[in-house]
């Protein structure tokens, strides 16, 4: 029996919420009905394929375990006690390359994120590891295979502009924003606008999913890990 403790997301894809499952700490993901249950219910069966290929791999530190699956309408997944990334006040120094070891483990399984550019999916574990969470556009594949190199050679381009982001001095920042290339320009004129109003009109997913500001503040650096 699930007891619900809070409701950590909701939107027309469904609901997050945290609770425990059997005494055990759990993640419940539910798929909406209506007009978007069918892109919520896809959604669904692609976390839950990914997260049992992991848990049937033995499972893997710093990726949430996969504990239960009722059809295509909820799942459980477990607990990892963490703040999301744009929120953290401190990062070890290493916490880029644990990150990019975390993605290249998990690609080594055959399975590549595809939604590591959103700040809110990489969580900062109480110890300062990384952790990777909402696994809704994960894909599967066989070991080696092509796909595979470009969407796990994406995750760890995603991985790489968070360090460089992360790095950068705030003069540095400016400066690149008045440099941006041609084609980041075009983007901004054009497909942003249109991702914008899908995410906030259409499946009203605002601004809530978390970007750290441009301007900061951003976080002290601390000892390895």
């Amino acid at each position: 029996m699930f007891r619900l403790i809070e409701v950590l997301k909701q939107d027309d894809l469904g609901s997050i919420e945290y609770g425990t499952l059997d005494g055990c700490e759990v993640i419940r993901r539910g798929a909406a009905a209506g007009i978007m249950g069918p892109i919520a219910r896809l959604l669904l069966v692609r976390e839950a394929r990914a997260l049992g290929r992991l848990s049937a791999d033995g499972g893997l530190s710093g990726i949430a375990g996969l504990v239960a699956v009722n059809g295509r309408r909820e799942l459980f997944r477990s607990w990892i006690a963490g703040v999301p990334l744009h929120r953290a006040d401190v990062l070890p120094e290493n916490f880029f390359e644990l990150l990019a070891e975390l993605a290249a483990s998990l690609h080594a399984r055959g399975i590549a994120h595809n939604d590591l550019h959103k700040e809110p999916n990489v969580l900062v574990q109480p110890d300062g590891r990384p952790a990777l969470v909402d696994f809704q556009l994960a894909s599967v594949h066989g070991l080696g295979s092509a796909r595979l190199k470009r969407r796990a050679a994406e995750d760890l381009r995603h991985v790489e502009k968070h360090a460089a982001r992360y790095r950068l001095r705030d003069s540095t920042r400016r400066s690149q924003a008045r440099e941006r290339g041609v084609v980041a320009r075009v983007w901004m004129a054009t497909g942003k606008p249109v991702y914008n109003f899908v995410t906030r009109r259409v499946i009203k997913r605002p601004d809530h999913e978390g970007r750290r500001p441009r301007g900061g503040p951003w976080p002290e650096w601390g000892p390895r890990v």
